[in-house]
């Protein structure tokens, strides 16, 4: 998943319980990568207008995808591969080169309005083709951190490059925190959040960055524009009930604006915090409700936990 991952799990049989979630997050790696020719998504995207028979997560996860385009009118968007790779991110993006040659320019981004999902087969139509990266990890966090209850943790706490999902009891019986990074200072944190139970996400543009002809370019692309997204939010940072939605809502809102990814996230009734260029922080719903930490709180952090 291009990303560093941490588990937490409280009660149970640790260490089996620990190695059976790593393996099953390897596996789902293994299902939605688009950097490996043999995933499932791969394989979807290489066969427009055929169904195709997929594992239950993988139609779960594409099923997710279109309904996230549906409910933020299209600022999510799975169908932007196309222009993501015109952008300059064709590959892993530990070996990208961080100055690249211009690609041809796309002028749109063709939504999900034609994808099929049916019983265990999903449908592309021509031209279309999925990017999972963000919903995946999202989703593999919801999923993995339920079946670590299921398997008889009283606790677990999954983050896959800060798409964080807290379920069941914390150790002794405390209150999950959860460290949101200062994007624009790596290594601090903006503030510590409290969660009995539910997921954070942070959608940043900060990050992942390469320059292409001397322009820079992100992997956060507008779907209203084919290009990355150029307003001034840098980052989002959603509390939600599902990790999966938390990281939608947070993409969402940065490629809105301040004002429409506001409404949007208050829309849905989920916390948020966009910050902007100029370093101001710009809360979004009960936001203050989760906040356990600040800077200006005084104390000093421990190292950021998502």
């Amino acid at each position: 998943m291009g990303s560093t991952g941490h588990l937490v799990v409280a009660g149970g049989p640790e260490t089996d319980l620990v190695q059976a979630a790593r393996s099953r997050l390897e596996g789902l790696e293994s299902l939605w990568s688009r950097f490996r020719a043999d995933s499932e998504l791969c394989r979807l995207n290489a066969s427009p207008g055929r169904w195709v028979e997929l594992s239950p997560p993988t139609v779960a996860v594409v099923r997710q995808a279109v309904r996230a385009w549906e409910a933020t009118d299209g600022l999510f968007d799975p169908t932007v591969l196309p222009a993501l790779e015109a952008a300059g991110y064709t590959g892993s993006f530990e070996d990208l080169p961080r100055e690249q040659l211009s690609a041809p320019r796309l002028d749109r981004v063709p939504g999900c309005a034609g994808i099929d999902v049916r019983d265990d087969r999903v449908r592309l139509p021509p031209g279309v083709r999925l990017e999972l990266g963000g919903i995946g990890k999202g989703y593999a966090a919801d999923l993995v951190a339920q079946e670590l209850l299921a398997a008889g943790a009283t606790g677990a706490c999954v983050n896959l490059g800060g798409d964080v999902r807290a379920a069941g009891t914390a150790p002794g019986n405390a209150t999950w925190v959860v460290g949101v990074e200062d994007e624009a200072r790596p290594g601090t944190d903006l503030a510590w959040l409290g969660l009995r139970e539910g997921a954070v996400a942070t959608s940043t543009r900060l990050r992942r960055r390469w320059r292409q002809r001397g322009q820079e370019r992100h992997h956060l692309i507008d779907p209203s524009t084919a290009a990355p997204t150029a307003n001034e939010v840098t980052t989002v940072t959603v509390v939600a009930g599902e990790a999966h939605w938390a990281e939608v809502l947070a993409k969402a809102a940065l490629i809105a604006g301040v004002d429409a990814g506001r409404a949007l996230l208050e829309t849905h009734q989920v916390a948020g915090l966009l910050m902007k260029k100029d370093g101001t922080a710009h809360p979004a719903g009960p936001w203050e409700r989760f906040v356990a930490w600040t800077p200006n709180c005084g104390g000093i952090s421990p190292a950021s936990a998502g």
